[in-house]
């Protein structure tokens, strides 16, 4: 199967299951062939045919629930309920019972494409050491999340860059365009997850993401209290994994599960109802990207600390860590890097393909 007719196949599915926005599916079309890392992110439902077949061996692994679409940009920050600024893995839309070795493999992928773009200046080799030494550091540890206050100012100064300005955050927040139409069911999520009750507020459409681009999003601002505040609902469906045949009668949807059994701070405005996502939208609750990242940054130490959460995450399976454990040392010294070199291999080729269409 091409990857044209990958899409095809998965974009019937996945109207089968949500309410499709066209508009949004035909802008993360364009966004895939800009670059093969957006390519990447825009394309788990490929990433689970492929990584199967090209890296068998790999995929033999203890299972865990676990992210399934990670990259090196499904990293953010939230508040927690003392108010502290937490950093973690902001995405688990696609989150599904696999190997281990998936999230990690996905994870070093991301890092090598974004090596290619030179969005990242250390080489591959070191990524991949980093990743995987982080990722065994939270797993011996029994995993910590991280709370940027007395600890971590490395990673508080990357997550508190100029480049995320509020200033700059509410403009292009505020600047989307409206909703004419809003479900009576997401209106009504969005009105009471207000902080004041009959607050008036608009909602608009933000285009946001890339593999979730071309479902339903609904955004919420008001003014209250001297400032600008934000709710966005966003539709859920059942991971890509079952699509591609990973258990395909499991169209459960593991985004509650994975938070509560995870090790975390969590995000108290984080909620599931029903098929349906409520989150607060703030400039420092929010994706960090890499364009956001400030000049000067320890990258080995951010890719170990990218590594050090997914075990946060792994850890909630905790029946499987000493099983993780020693599949690690059986393993080759050099697998992870192995293993990104081929599945960077093939996703550039779908990209290329994929441009050609």
């Amino acid at each position: 199967m091409t990857i044209v007719q990958s899409s095809r196949e998965y974009e019937k599915w996945l109207g089968g299951q949500i309410t499709i926005l066209k508009a949004d599916l035909a802008a993360k079309h364009e966004r895939m062939a800009e670059d093969a890392f957006s390519f990447l992110r825009a394309t788990f439902y490929r990433w689970m045919q492929l990584l199967p077949e090209h890296c068998r061996a790999v995929f033999k692994a203890p299972a865990v629930l676990g992210v399934g679409d990670l990259h090196v940009e499904n990293y953010g920050t939230w508040r927690d309920s003392e108010g502290r600024l937490i950093w973690g893995i902001n995405d688990f839309d696609e989150a599904f019972s696999l190997p281990y070795t998936n999230d990690l493999v996905r994870l070093a992928t991301s890092a090598a494409l974004a090596i290619e773009l030179e969005h990242l200046l250390l080489p591959l080799t070191i990524a991949c050491a980093a990743i995987l030494d982080g990722y065994i550091t939270g797993l011996e540890s029994g995993g910590s999340p991280f709370v940027l206050s007395e600890e971590h100012r490395w990673l508080r100064d990357i997550a508190t860059s100029k480049l995320r300005n509020p200033t700059l955050y509410w403009e292009k927040l505020n600047g989307q365009p409206p909703v004419k139409q809003v479900p009576s069911k997401v209106l009504t999520m969005l009105r009471n997850a207000m902080p004041e009750k009959g607050l008036s507020f608009r909602v608009a459409h933000r285009q946001a993401g890339l593999g979730s681009l071309g479902r339903e999003r609904y955004t919420a601002l008001a003014d209250w209290c001297g400032g600008k505040i934000a709710r966005e609902a966003k539709a859920l469906l059942p991971s890509a994994c079952a699509w591609a045949g990973h258990h395909p009668t499991d169209t459960h949807i593991y985004y509650a599960d994975i938070l509560r059994r995870s090790v975390r701070a969590a995000d108290p405005f984080l909620c599931l109802h029903d098929t349906w996502i409520l989150r607060r939208l703030a400039p420092y609750s929010s994706r960090i990207e890499l364009a956001e990242l400030p000049r000067s940054r320890e990258e080995e130490k951010l890719l170990w600390g990218m590594g050090r959460e997914l075990a946060n995450i792994h850890i909630g399976t905790r029946s499987a860590v000493p099983r993780i454990l020693k599949d690690l040392r059986d393993r080759k010294t050099k697998w992870l890097r192995q293993a990104a070199d081929v599945m960077t291999t093939e996703t550039l080729r779908d990209w290329k393909a994929w441009r050609k269409r």
